[in-house]
């Protein structure tokens, strides 16, 4: 009889390696469960219930926001310079995006040249890098009119500015004193 040990194909290794992992895996957690504990005292659960009532109470928020619906009547434009200080000014003062910078006539002469209702048909629009309304969609057609009037007036041209106005009182507001009353 011989006993000479031959080698292991690929195959068995492929076997016994996994196999080998996997036997030690389920041993140790065999292990881990037997040692646990099954359940725990009543002492224990009680202590624990307290623990989590004292951090959910010191965890919990100081105060609540609760937001309410904004009943700010009738909207009322803004004037040219507001909506330039609010919107416009961030790349016309600064002329970012190759914007003209107000006050700069050499860059708004061809731009004003090319009249008022144009310059706001292209800030209504949008053109090249502007966004349209500048960015800011809730700016009505009259805030962006009044808007390119003021930089342009201010950079040599003489357009009228439409003047701010505020919108109609709706007819349900109407209706509710007038109901008030008849009483």
């Amino acid at each position: 009889m011989s006993n000479e040990y031959k080698g292991s194909t690929f195959w068995q290794l492929i076997l016994v390696i996994p196999g080998t992992i996997l036997a030690f895996t389920l041993i140790i957690s065999l292990i881990a469960k037997t040692s646990s504990v099954a359940s725990a005292p009543a002492a224990v659960v009680a202590e624990s219930a307290a623990a989590t009532a004292q951090v959910e109470e010191n965890i919990k928020p100081v105060a609540t926001v609760e937001l309410a619906a904004a009943d700010a009547g009738p909207h009322v434009d803004k004037t040219g310079a507001e909506v330039v200080a609010a919107v416009c000014g961030m790349c016309h003062t600064a002329g970012l995006m190759n914007a003209p910078k107000i006050g700069d006539k050499g860059l708004w002469a061809p731009r004003i040249a090319q009249g008022y209702d144009v310059l706001v048909s292209h800030a209504i629009n949008g053109i090249r890098a502007m966004p349209a309304r500048g960015g800011n969609p809730a700016l009505t057609d009259g805030e962006i009119a009044g808007a390119v009037a003021h930089m342009a007036n201010a950079s040599g041209a003489n357009f009228k500015a439409p003047a701010p106005k505020a919108d109609a009182v709706a007819p349900a507001a109407e209706a509710k004193p007038a109901a008030a009353n008849k009483g």
